[in-house]
């Protein structure tokens, strides 16, 4: 072997005759390497390695350390771990106690000494280790001599010291799955194609897979690393422009006129230099005949919805309609609250349509064109509902609408598109999973708005809380409760906030109006108990996160979050949301656990709310704690993890995937292979 300039072992690995096609790896059953029988195939399938492709690409986790390599003769007075070289000079396997193992070999090296190795639950390994044997260990002394924590067999290297430690080695230890990826890339080094084109002179990627499994220091394994990760990123970048249809035409807007002039008149506030920033943005994809497909993405409070009715009145300007769908119908509901009273001044008419409201008289309006603006839920792409004429579609909460409901709201039409989000994203999430959006920002509220203060609160202390709580309703403002989440079941969550509610009525805030909300209600219940609230013959709003988004009532200014270490940072920053509405200084108080009874993460959460208020910092800090793998999913069901991207660092590859992908969109060949595969469902 040898190592090319970019410092990753190039491996010269035996080649089966001929070329396979490049999906021979996906078709090859792990059980069809060596060593792997029905037990070790069903314990690889529990982790996703169902094929040999599925296991080159099972990503370390971490890699161990570098330790001193230490002579065996002086091997007592080691202090921790440490590795050592020599040897095998016999070795034998025993069973021990339940399904345990151990193998038991004598190592000796060149400083005459010599020591019992154990590796436990690795029957396999006797046969390995012959008389004559090289090998590298690392581990320390134990019971049963120099317990073994990972391992180089036969050509001794320095991997013991740089060992990857995978999400699997909870069930299969490390050291195997390394024995069973080399006996992969000798076998089928040939198969692993290589799209990129050979002028970007980049490692191959048999090589960086070899390196990142076996590197032999840190920097060599983040150069396979950001290799695989160009791999993953683009084919990731081709399948979310396959959502943008490229020969969809839209008509192009004329320029605002008076009915905009007119919107702008009847606004109770200036629009903020954000928003006007946004809105630039959006006229100029409006001017244009594709389509527009942007993400407006803002902080809590910032003032999405002006700008989207801003976008939807543009349609309207031309004659033409629009058309808001939000995920839920309390969402739906309330942004109709907001845009209609503006649309009435203007002589718009504006219609809503749920599951549970509107029925045929607003089905027959859409249709005619009396209904301008169409404000709903999913119930707007029912194969019942007809629009005249689409020109501006806006998507609210998009993330939580699957991939074909947001398309079939433009299906046989070709509108332009809107996609609002209230959940901040780091821009480099932004560029990876919306990469087939355009992304404008409202990053500041107005300029009136104050920052929430937030504060912990240990339940210990949750009567002072509701002290804290009664002072704001004895100065007339009002105030929300939120039940701490129970489980995914609508039903007991629902039951859990009523009970909840009740206690509040009889203890804490006997002498106050306590209304409830949760998302059993039916529509017109929840209508009638948001109409309480904001028109102040309710008090306190006991609630479950059906008000994470679109409720605005100005007069709330206090909110307690129970049990909030059990909430999600976007979720806890999105309920927050609900207060500092208004021009009057608002509080937030989270109730948890002592924080000696916290996890690390929970703890690290709670105190981020605390510390600001920026939703895109907050996103940032979500992603920290999150991390990469788990934030997928939501684009479009049966996406794999992303397994060596690192969202919070690789900044420039991700620009230069989606630079590269652009280049490659219209091609055929291997990179649209590359493509089907990540839009396919893998599960097996």
């Amino acid at each position: 072997m040898h190592t090319g300039f970019t410092g990753v072992v190039q491996h010269d690995w035996p080649r089966p005759r001929g070329w396979a096609p490049p999906h021979r790896l996906d078709r090859l059953d792990v059980a069809t390497l060596p060593g792997v029988g029905p037990s070790l195939a069903r314990r690889l399938r529990g982790f996703g390695i169902v094929t040999v492709r599925d296991l080159l690409f099972h990503a370390p986790r971490r890699y161990e350390s570098a330790v001193d390599r230490v002579a065996i003769a002086k091997l007592g007075q080691a202090d921790g771990e440490v590795a050592i070289e020599g040897r095998i000079v016999s070795a034998r396997a025993r069973p021990l106690r339940g399904r345990r193992s151990l193998v038991s070999a004598l190592v000796r090296d060149e400083s005459g000494g010599q020591v019992s190795a154990s590796f436990f639950n690795q029957p396999w390994l006797a046969e390995k280790l012959q008389p004559g044997t090289e090998v590298r260990l690392r581990g320390k002394l134990g019971r049963y001599g120099f317990d073994v924590k990972s391992y180089d067999i036969g050509e001794a290297r320095r991997t013991a010291d740089f060992a990857p430690v995978y999400p699997a080695a909870e069930q299969i230890p490390s050291a195997r799955l390394r024995e069973l990826v080399r006996a992969a890339l000798v076998l089928h080094a040939g198969d692993v194609h290589d799209p990129l084109p050979a002028e970007l002179e980049l490692p191959l990627r048999r090589d960086a897979l070899a390196a990142i499994h076996f590197p032999v220091d840190p920097r060599q394994a983040d150069v396979a690393r950001r290799r695989l990760a160009l791999d993953e990123l683009v084919a990731l970048q081709l399948v979310v422009q396959r959502l943008r249809d490229t020969d969809a035409v839209a008509l192009a807007l004329p320029a605002p006129g008076e009915l905009i002039a007119r919107y702008r008149g009847v606004l109770p506030f200036t629009l903020t230099e954000h928003q006007e920033h946004a809105i630039a943005e959006i006229d100029a994809d409006l001017r244009r005949t594709e389509p527009m497909q942007r993400l407006l993405q803002g902080d809590v409070g910032s003032g999405k919805t002006v700008v989207a009715l801003y976008a939807l009145l543009r349609a309207v300007e031309d004659g033409r309609q629009g058309a808001l769908m939000a995920p839920t119908e309390t969402l739906a509901e309330q942004h109709f609250l907001t845009l209609e009273p503006l649309c009435a001044q203007l002589g718009v008419r504006c219609v809503l349509l749920t599951g549970s409201g509107g029925g045929k008289r607003i089905r027959e309006e859409i249709a005619n064109g009396v209904a301008q603006i169409a404000v709903g839920t999913h119930a707007l792409i029912q194969r019942d509902v007809e629009f005249v004429d689409l020109a501006v579609a806006v998507v609210d909460e998009q993330h939580r609408f699957g991939v074909e409901q947001r398309k079939a709201l433009a299906e046989g039409r070709s509108p332009h598109v809107l996609h609002m989000t209230a959940t901040p994203i780091p821009r480099t999430l932004a560029l990876t999973i919306y990469g087939d959006l355009a992304v404008s920002e409202i990053a500041k509220p107005p300029a009136n708005r104050r920052p929430v203060i937030t504060s912990r609160v240990g339940a210990e202390r949750s009567n002072a809380a509701y002290e804290r709580l009664r002072v704001h309703l004895d100065a007339g403002r009002q105030a929300y409760v939120v039940c701490p989440l129970i489980e995914l079941s609508e039903t007991r969550l629902a039951r859990a906030a009523e009970e909840e509610a009740e206690r509040l009525r009889r203890a804490e805030l006997k002498n106050y109006r306590v209304g409830l909300l949760h998302g059993r209600l039916k529509p017109a219940e929840r209508r009638e108990v948001m109409r309480q609230f904001k028109e102040h013959e309710l008090d306190v709003l006991v609630a479950t996160t059906v008000i994470e988004v679109g409720v605005d009532v100005p007069n709330a200014t206090i909110m307690i979050v129970q049990e909030a270490d059990r909430f999600g940072l976007a979720q806890l920053h999105q309920l927050r949301g609900r207060v500092g509405r208004g021009a009057d200084q608002s509080y937030c108080l989270l109730i948890s656990r002592p924080v000696d009874e916290l996890s690390e993460t929970a703890d690290r959460r709670l105190q981020a709310l605390v510390d600001t208020t920026d939703g895109f910092e907050l996103a940032q800090v979500d992603l920290d704690l999150r991390r990469e793998g788990q934030l997928l999913g939501t684009r479009q069901s049966g996406w794999s993890d992303l397994q060596f991207t690192k969202l919070r660092s690789d900044h420039e590859l991700i620009e230069r995937a989606r630079a590269l992908s652009i280049e490659l969109r219209d091609e055929d060949g291997p990179w649209q292979d590359e493509a089907d595969r990540l839009d396919a469902d893998p599960s097996p």
